[in-house]
C-alpha cells in the first residue's frame, strides 16, 4: 500500500493547479499526505487488528480532521450515524489497496473491497470502483501480465480500458467520481514503465491528481515491486509515526518487500 500513499502525497499539490505533462518535480515542501493516505492507513489498520471498516475509518478520521475530507464524508466521520450515504465517488477506490495485497483470492478480493467501500461509498459505482482498483492490485501481484489484468478488468466491470493516455489528455478535467477516474488512473499504469513513470503518468492527465496516483501507485507497486529507495525516503518524512509503524506491521504480516 506504500505506492498508493506515495501516489498520494506526490499528487496532493497537483490538486489545485493541475498539469497536463509528466516534467515536474516529484515533491516539494507543500507534499504532504492527504484524506487518500489517512483512510488507506485506516484499511490496512483494520485488516491487520480485525476492526470492522467504519470504527477505523473514522477512528483514524477524527485523528487526523484537516487531511482534507469532501463534505459527505466528513459529516458521515464526525456522525454518531454509521449510515452509508450512497457515495459513486472515488474515495472507496483511493482507500482499497490494503485489500489488493492483504488477501489470497478474486473472491475474498472482491468481497473485502465491497464491503470496505460500502460503509460509506454503496452506490453500484463506487462499489465497483474498489473492486475494480484492489482485483487489479491482486493480479498485478499474482505476477499477471497487464493484457490479462485489462481483459479481466474490461470483463468484470465494463470499463472502457481501450483508449491511450494521449486521447484522455487533452480534454480530461477533475472527477471525482469513480468511473470517472478508476479507468484513466488504471490506462495511466497500463502506459508505464516503472513505479515513478505510472505516478506520473496518472497525475498528468490533470484530474484527481492525489487520488488518480494514489490509484495508479497502488497497482504499480504491486506489478513492478520496485520503489526508489529515494522515493520511498522522501514520502516516509512525510508521514506520522503512526503511519509509518502500521506500514511496517502491514509489511511483514503480507510479506510485502521493495
Amino acid at each position: 500500500m506504500i505506492g498508493a500513499i506515495v501516489g498520494d502525497i506526490i499528487g496532493s499539490v497537483f490538486e489545485q493547479y493541475p498539469i497536463k505533462t509528466t516534467s515536474f518535480p516529484l515533491f516539494s515542501m507543500l507534499s504532504r499526505f492527504t484524506d487518500d493516505t489517512v483512510l488507506t492507513i485506516a484499511i490496512a489498520d483494520s485488516i491487520l487488528h480485525n476492526f470492522d471498516y467504519a470504527t477505523a475509518l473514522k477512528a483514524f478520521a477524527r485523528r487526523y480532521p484537516a487531511a482534507g475530507y469532501g463534505l459527505s464524508f466528513y459529516r458521515w466521520m464526525q456522525s454518531s450515524n454509521d449510515e452509508a450515504y450512497y457515495s459513486w465517488g472515488n474515495g472507496s477506490a483511493m482507500r482499497v489497496s490494503p485489500v489488493g495485497f492483504a488477501f489470497n483470492s478474486i473472491e475474498k478480493v472482491l468481497n473485502e473491497a465491497e464491503k470496505s467501500a460500502a460503509v460509506t461509498h454503496n452506490h453500484p459505482e463506487g462499489i465497483k470502483g474498489a473492486q475494480a482498483t484492489a482485483l487489479a492490485i491482486y493480479l498485478a501481484r499474482q505476477g499477471t501480465s497487464k493484457a490479462e489484468i485489462g481483459q479481466e478488468i474490461t470483463d468484470r466491470f465494463g470499463y472502457n480500458l481501450n483508449r491511450s493516455l494521449n486521447e484522455i489528455r487533452p480534454s480530461y478535467i477533475f472527477d471525482v467520481s469513480c468511473q470517472g477516474s478508476v479507468p484513466e488512473s488504471m490506462i495511466a499504469f497500463f502506459e508505464s514503465h516503472n513505479f515513478e513513470d505510472a505516478i506520473r503518468m496518472a497525475i498528468s492527465l490533470g484530474g484527481d491528481t492525489d487520488t488518480m496516483g494514489c490509484i495508479a501507485g497502488g497497482i504499480a507497486q504491486a506489478f513492478y515491486r520496485d520503489i526508489s529507495p529515494t522515493i520511498l525516503i522522501q514520502a516516509k518524512q512525510r508521514l506520522p509515526q503512526e503511519f509509518l509503524a502500521i506500514i511496517e506491521e502491514f509489511n511483514n504480516k503480507y510479506g510485502i518487500e521493495l
